[in-house]
């Protein structure tokens, strides 16, 4: 779902949670001048063939080799702290608006956290935001709200363990109920 603070949540869990970083899907996107266009005039960015899923792929792959090694790559070794490296957890956060309709992708995730907002909320943030290529008029209710419905559908139907949380509640309840979720499955997985 666009605009529903998956970026927000994802980078707030990463503050929390050592040994963390986040492979976020907008990173992916083919060039514009590639994304096919809809009979309305419309880019369709809202699909996955819009989006280079396979180089996404690749940098999970990565992480899932060696994740001490691709966070030292990436943010160097202020983010690696010494007594957790030791005890092998790392957390990694893939945030996308189609990461659970790429099969490939969906079946790797131990965790599935969905944020979704009503439609009038979404309309209004992401009016509020600046795009490159901006939406031209009529894109929303043209391509993004029916794609959302579209790929929702498909998702609720490949999905599993999906917990949906209300895009629209406190920003510190959602990353508390997240947190103690990935926190419990953190040392579960420490005293295995």
């Amino acid at each position: 779902m666009t605009n529903g603070g998956k970026s927000t949540l994802s980078r707030a869990l990463q503050e929390q949670l050592p040994n963390c970083c986040i492979i976020a899907q907008d990173a992916f996107f083919k060039d514009d001048s590639v994304v096919p266009v809809d009979s309305h005039g419309f880019k369709q960015y809202d699909m996955l063939s819009a989006l280079h899923m396979d180089r996404m792929m690749e940098e999970v792959e990565a992480w899932r080799r060696n994740p001490q090694a691709f966070m030292s790559s990436r943010y160097g070794a202020t983010q690696l702290l010494p007594h957790v490296v030791n005890q092998q957890a790392f957390v990694l956060i893939i945030e996308g608006f189609l990461i659970f309709n790429y099969r490939p992708l969906n079946e790797l995730m131990s965790r599935r956290y969905f944020l979704q907002i009503p439609y009038d909320t979404c309309k209004e943030r992401r009016s509020s935001r600046v795009y490159t290529p901006p939406d031209p008029p009529g894109y929303f209710d043209g391509h993004v709200w029916p794609m959302y419905l579209k790929n929702r559908q498909e998702m609720e139907e490949m999905a599993t363990d999906l917990v949906l949380l209300d895009g629209l509640n406190d920003r510190e309840e959602l990353l508390s109920t997240v947190l103690q979720q990935v926190t419990t499955d953190i040392e579960d997985l420490r005293q295995r």
